[in-house]
């Protein structure tokens, strides 16, 4: 069993859907109910592992991973990575991890991935920071854009190498990363997925019912998101990151990273068996 503080780098063999996966991932042990960060499309575990610099999540478990047709891991059918197919891959790294009751942060695809997990298994869920999440059809203009053509991830790369100079805040990171942290392959059916659940999935109302406390973090460039009022008017804390937008883990990590703290210990945290 890896001591508390040890950070452990693995490859994880998996078989989802008879697909075959090495999924690349980061974790660290401890008694506590862990955090499971969940990247999103373009980007990668690495994105997260600032959790490690962070003094409020010092000592707490989490587990980090390279979604398939993403960074490190491994896929052998990169045609059927879509939305399901990656909570179900969520699901196989919990289980395989031991892991029970979590705490997840997802940032949109990873949140959509987790969205569906957690509708199926509510129970798990202790708490959900959904970083700019799908949720509603407003949320797919570019992958709805994409797949109108032939080849959508060519589409999707020639477009990011022309939008290096993009004005949102952390687009010209985002389009220097996307070649080395997109597998091509996974891009059409994890698009179509994408819409498909966006216009037809009930997303809003799924996320909303979920049980548990629930945080959505947004940047400013996304503030006019037409659902914040309704999700606020249920009950779900909106945290709008300054100097931002659809990517605060690069434009303003600390604001983001300060507002996920907040709200952990705003939480009652049980306790779990150490994993």
């Amino acid at each position: 069993m890896p001591s508390a503080d040890r950070v452990v780098h693995e490859q994880i063999p998996l078989r989802i859907h008879g697909v075959n996966l090495k999924v690349a991932s980061v974790r660290r042990a401890g008694v506590d109910a862990p955090v499971v960060f969940l990247h999103g499309f373009g980007t990668s575990k690495e994105d997260y592992l600032d959790v490690l610099q962070r003094h409020e999540f010092a000592g707490r478990p989490f587990l980090a991973y390279d979604a398939p047709g993403s960074g490190a891991t491994e896929c052998s059918g990169l045609g059927e990575v879509d939305v399901p197919f990656l909570a179900e891959t969520a699901r196989a790294m919990l289980d395989r991890a031991g892991i029970g009751r979590f705490h997840v942060v997802g940032h949109l695809t990873g949140a959509l991935a987790a969205l569906l997990l957690a509708h199926q298994e509510p129970g798990r869920v202790l708490s959900f920071v959904n970083i700019k999440g799908v949720l509603a059809p407003e949320d797919c203009v570019l992958s709805r854009e994409a797949l109108n053509h032939r080849d959508p991830g060519d589409y999707l790369f020639r477009l990011a190498e022309r939008s290096r100079e993009t004005p949102c805040y952390g687009g010209g990171l985002y389009a220097a990363n996307l070649p080395i942290k997109v597998q091509r392959g996974a891009v059409p059916t994890l698009f179509r997925s994408m819409v498909e659940l966006a216009d037809h999935g009930n997303l809003l109302q799924k996320f909303l019912s979920l049980p548990c406390p629930k945080m959505y973090l947004y940047g400013e460039q996304c503030a006019g998101l037409s659902y914040l009022p309704i999700l606020d008017a249920n009950g779900v804390e909106l945290a709008e990151i300054p100097h931002s937008g659809h990517l605060p883990m690069y434009s303003n990590p600390v604001a983001m990273w300060r507002q996920i703290a907040e709200f952990h210990a705003r939480q009652l945290i049980p306790s779990a068996r150490r994993w």
